[in-house]
């Protein structure tokens, strides 16, 4: 897997917090398409986490990014947990989460997070999603959209429910699906990012799954539980700057209480922006990938292209 030069667009507006540093090994080619055009023919995937209850705000802000959302009509809909405040009830999900987002209900591809878990064995989100949770192996699956393969892990409670450390079930899973697959790009995602400058910083927890993911090739990482978006250069599995490593964005945007980066910016920090709610828009194609960081209003404030071959 090789990479090139980095390139990327950011579009900022007031009251949202937008911070971009290119880093020339960052993984991304600029192809001189604007961001505000999408191509048709390869899959377009949304991804979003931290979507909140209706009736836990007096704005039901997760219903604007579900109207987003299915304003892109993406091919997979990737939710990065914590999709039902407070606790994942079956009865919330059945009422609150489906009446905004039971649309796209088809091409969900979800994973849980810890509020989730706050309802014992998450058994709310698995009823719920039914065979699209994969409940039979604890909620960690794989698929592929077009060329793309895909994996969805499960950090639930940071791993203290569903374990994730090195040789555990999950883990092991996780790193012979990656031999087992032939696809020359990868997308991994789960809640819990690895590396963040939001509220609850670097989880270690996961630092198995990251480095699992670098060392089977893995291209994009998508995360969520910090309620902001922050994009990362490419690195390995230590953390370390690498061409050819990882891309971790986090898209904790869906609607849940929006919240301020804790922490100064990481030096393979690329972009933070904070105060906005929004989805991130994929194109898949068979050699890259393009993302869009799409805020409710139709605002592109970040943007770009990275090869994956």
């Amino acid at each position: 897997m090789s990479r090139g030069r980095s390139a990327g667009w950011s579009h900022g507006r007031a009251g949202a917090l937008v911070t971009l540093v290119l880093v020339g090994a960052a993984g991304c080619t600029d192809t001189g398409v604007e961001p505000d055009t999408w191509p048709s023919g390869p899959p377009t995937v949304v991804a979003v986490g931290d979507l909140v209850s209706c009736s836990e705000v007096e704005d039901c802000l997760t219903a604007d990014t579900a109207g987003l959302a299915s304003s892109l009509d993406p091919d997979a809909l990737l939710t990065l947990g914590d999709l039902q405040y407070p606790s994942g009830e079956l009865a919330d999900f059945e009422t609150e989460y489906d009446q905004v987002w039971g649309p796209l209900r088809p091409v969900t591809r979800p994973v849980p997070g810890n509020h989730e878990y706050y309802t014992d064995g998450a058994a709310g989100y698995f009823d719920y999603f039914d065979a699209a949770a994969h409940e039979d192996s604890d909620g960690y699956y794989s698929f592929d959209v077009g060329s793309w393969h895909l994996v969805a892990l499960n950090t639930n409670d940071e791993c203290e429910r569903v374990a994730c450390d090195d040789g555990s079930a999950q883990q092991q899973w996780f790193a012979a699906d990656l031999v087992s697959s032939d696809a020359a790009c990868t997308l991994a995602y789960w809640h819990h990012p690895r590396w963040s400058t939001g509220e609850h910083l670097d989880t270690e927890e996961v630092d198995a799954l990251w480095r699992t993911a670098a060392a089977g090739g893995v291209d994009l990482v998508l995360n969520g539980h910090d309620h902001d978006y922050e994009r990362y250069a490419a690195q390995d599995g230590l953390g370390e700057p690498d061409p050819a490593g990882i891309t971790e964005m986090v898209v904790g945007t869906g609607g849940g209480e929006l919240r301020e980066f804790v922490a100064a910016e990481s030096p393979l920090t690329q972009v933070r922006i904070s105060g906005r709610i929004g989805v991130l828009r994929l194109l898949l194609a068979e050699s890259y990938y393009r993302w869009e960081f799409v805020a409710v209003g139709g605002d592109v404030l970040d943007a770009g292209r990275a090869d994956c071959t």
